[in-house]
């Protein structure tokens, strides 16, 4: 990948027709070792969130060792780069061929499962092993996401302990639960009150867990969608796990995805016309623009361009490139009211569910990518020069043209052994 110091140096020097995410390792980098210094548990990161072989080597040599993986092609993807790789299967319904493939072919020990067919299923492809992690994938009641991720997945509460004991009885080596708040979670208590429900159901089961693993939906800060401190989160989750009714030897499992690689990555974008107040874009819903489509979240945005900008700024709405008129992005996003065909834009936080859920449709979609060396728009990592975006804060930065500036050096600290 060619590095530049900015988006307006790649500009300069390409003028790309082609979207490109701009993607900043270190800050991967740094929000991995806050993980692995802050949370007193292991850590996998869910590939699903951004599948870029530059995100799994950055995690790999950041420290991260395990890996939460949905599907074959994600753990052919992760034993390419990193062979030696802990892998959890935590999707709760597989294939019999993937689970013989991941089992037999890439000594895949973990799976989720949240009903009993899911169980014979996973005992039957691996030959009647019991040398399994059998993780039983828990639905709980929380508040507080962005989306919510109990409807698909889960045993109920109430039906969970004989899925426990079965899958007690069915492994001697570990047995675990998970479950998930939903993602972008707000709120740091849904974790330690989905805890206590699991914990529950334990008792009520008469088993012990070996593994608890409290899944994904750690946020990252967008407008309009400020999270408390993520040292929250982990108190919360601590504080749950002190009070579950666990042996000494249970691990404690987290599976960020979202929160490790949201900063890492934006998306640079071309406008192919101007009408009115309305912007067509050369990326959009059916490229990494899903969630500003179909979730209406108004990503942060600035303009790159040479010269000068107005000082006024104006609302704008997006259309992607496709003829589907699905491909809107509503925003509103604040830009300068002089913005014009030919401008490029820079839409940031994007390393999370962007270039990931990319189609092809139309013979859209494909992305170039560049490392670039500036700071990202927003950060929970004390990345940016700003923490928090507020609205008079993205007006200041809609007005700024994007100039040249030095690489800044690698932030971060060191990883601190468990």
């Amino acid at each position: 990948m060619d590095t530049y110091h900015n988006s307006l140096d790649l500009v300069r020097d390409r003028s790309p027709e082609r979207p490109v995410a701009l993607v900043r390792p270190d800050a991967a980098a740094v929000a991995a070792h806050w993980f692995q210094d802050k949370f007193k548990g292991d850590v996998f990161y869910a590939v699903k969130a951004n599948p870029s072989p530059w995100v799994i080597e950055t995690l790999v040599k950041a420290g991260v060792t395990s890996f939460d993986v949905a599907s074959m092609a994600e753990i052919e993807l992760v034993r390419s780069v990193a062979p030696q790789a802990r892998l959890a299967f935590m999707h709760p319904v597989k294939s019999r061929a993937a689970i013989a493939a991941a089992y037999h072919k890439h000594g895949v020990k973990t799976f989720a499962l949240d009903c009993q067919e899911e169980l014979e299923k996973i005992l039957e492809s691996t030959g009647g092993a019991d040398d399994l992690n059998l993780i039983v994938r828990m639905a709980v009641q929380t508040e507080g996401a962005a989306y919510t991720l109990s409807g698909k997945f889960g045993v109920s509460i109430d039906q969970a302990p004989a899925l426990l004991l079965a899958a007690r009885q069915a492994t001697t080596a570990m047995m675990g639960v998970s479950f998930h708040v939903g993602s972008q979670c707000m709120r740091p208590t849904a974790y330690q009150a989905a805890m206590s429900q699991v914990s529950r159901a334990l008792v009520r089961a008469g088993v012990l867990a070996d593994v608890v693993d409290v899944g994904g939906g750690f946020p990252s800060v967008y407008p309009g969608m400020v999270p408390p401190d993520m040292s929250e989160y982990v108190d919360a989750i601590h504080r749950g796990f002190g009070e579950m009714m666990v042996h000494e030897t249970t691990e404690l499992w987290c599976e960020p995805g979202r929160a490790l690689v949201a900063e890492s990555s934006s998306v640079l974008c071309k406008v192919d016309l101007r009408k009115g107040d309305a912007l067509y874009l050369n990326d959009g819903s059916y490229g990494s623009l899903f969630d500003a489509t179909h979730s209406k979240w108004p990503f942060p945005v600035k303009l790159v361009r040479e010269g000068e900008a107005s000082a006024d700024l104006k609302p704008f709405r997006f259309y992607g490139p496709t003829c589907d008129s699905i491909d809107h992005m509503p925003g509103p996003f604040w830009l300068p009211a002089d913005i014009q065909e030919g401008d490029y834009i820079e839409i940031g936080m994007m390393g999370a569910y962007g270039v990931a859920m990319s189609t092809g449709f139309n013979g859209y979609g494909e992305h170039d990518t560049a490392i670039v060396g500036d700071p990202p728009m927003a950060s929970l990592y004390g990345l940016a020069r700003r923490s928090i975006p507020t609205r008079r804060a993205e007006e200041e930065d809609a007005r700024k043209v994007v100039r040249f500036s030095r690489p800044k050096g690698k932030a971060g600290v060191r990883r601190r052994r468990k």
